[in-house]
């Protein structure tokens, strides 16, 4: 579904990617983990170009996406990603945030789109706040809208880019709640993230990066239980 292929991102005279490859399988759950400045959320946002690769090629569904000539607009309507921050708009209800997107980018009928928006919020726990605003809302209700909102565009596949480091602690087991619930419904989903249980329990595959290379990658249980590389070695030494 996703063919990452020895793509490299500079920002003037720094290298923050450096020939990476990554290959995500239809309904595979992969799970990105690495320090702070490793180059992990601008390796995400190349995938979805908005970060543009200064060179190398990806693909989503046998589409070359870093082809100039093609819509990106059009291949982003498929995918869907979720922030740090939650980017909600404020003057608008958790329903309305929701329902957005699908009315104005893709012209669908605004009662066909209620009933989604609302089924989306049922999804993630939350259809009772459908009429509150976001200053009404917890942090991680905030996120779960968010992941609503994403999922209201009917997207091949989501993006998750550290969607819980912005919550107090108590509110994160509600965010990691849905996701996991996305990945037993076979979601297939990229996600850099710092929950290392998380990723032991949902992902299929574990990718470590630094220095904007990856370093290695395996099962959940290859990589936290037997890492080859010294340098996750030492990661995982001081984050489990």
């Amino acid at each position: 579904m996703i063919s990452v292929r020895n793509v490299r991102k500079n920002f003037g005279n720094l290298e923050v990617l450096k020939g990476v490859n990554l290959e995500v399988k239809d309904g595979e759950v992969v799970v990105i983990i690495g320090p702070s400045g490793s180059g992990k959320s601008t390796l995400l946002r190349t995938i979805n170009r908005l970060e543009e690769p200064t060179s190398g090629e990806i693909y989503i569904d046998d589409v070359c996406i870093t082809d100039r000539n093609v819509d990106i607009n059009r291949i982003r309507q498929h995918v869907g990603m979720v922030f740090q921050s939650f980017n909600l708009f404020p003057h608008l209800t958790a329903l309305q945030n929701v329902a957005l997107a699908p009315v104005v980018v893709q012209h669908r009928p605004p009662a066909e789109v209620q009933e989604l928006a609302m089924a989306q919020l049922s999804r993630v726990g939350l259809a009772h706040k459908a009429n509150a605003y976001p200053q009404q809302l917890s942090g991680g209700q905030q996120q779960r809208v968010a992941i609503a909102r994403a999922l209201a565009m009917e997207p091949r596949f989501m993006l998750f880019d550290e969607p819980t480091s912005a919550l107090d602690p108590e509110m994160i087991g509600e965010v990691l709640a849905v996701m996991k619930s996305l990945a037993r419904d076979g979601m297939t989903m990229v996600v850099v993230s710092h929950e290392m249980g998380f990723s032991r329990e949902v992902a299929d595959r574990v990718v470590f990066l630094e220095y904007g290379q990856i370093l290695e990658e395996g099962t959940p249980e290859q990589l936290f239980d037997h890492p080859r590389h010294p340098r996750t070695q030492e990661f995982l030494s001081k984050v489990l």
